[in-house]
């Protein structure tokens, strides 16, 4: 049992692919300060606060609800590479393991909805 949500591996690979997205971004034209660059720091970093969040709730399905918010985050910033991508402004092989840590923090996530789902 973990004493405090930084324990969690699951946060911890959220706050890890966060700062590598922040990293990401930071050479994005300064015209998409309040577009992209905005919209997929706030979406990557909110996963790590609402699985924080979830930690701090003792009604399971509280807990659930912010990973089911997390998990959806983490498709939003998914998306938001994605679309990078597309446009141009981020190399798809620089982003495919970014790509690949939200699939497996998707993966995590699920699981712990599944878990709570059970009880």
């Amino acid at each position: 049992m973990y004493h405090s949500f930084e324990e969690m591996p699951v946060w911890q690979k959220s706050l890890e692919l966060s700062s590598k997205v922040f990293e990401l971004t930071i050479s994005l034209p300064r015209s998409e300060d309040y577009g992209l660059t905005s919209q997929i720091r706030r979406s990557s970093n909110s996963i790590s606060g609402n699985i924080a969040e979830a930690f701090g709730r003792m009604a399971p399905n509280d807990k659930k609800n912010f990973y089911v918010f997390a998990r959806g985050s983490a498709n939003e910033t998914k998306s938001h590479l994605l679309y990078g991508i597309t446009v141009g402004y981020f190399n798809e092989d620089s982003c495919k393991p970014i790509l690949n840590g939200y699939d497996n923090l998707i993966f995590e996530i699920n699981k712990i909805i599944k878990t709570l789902k059970d009880t």
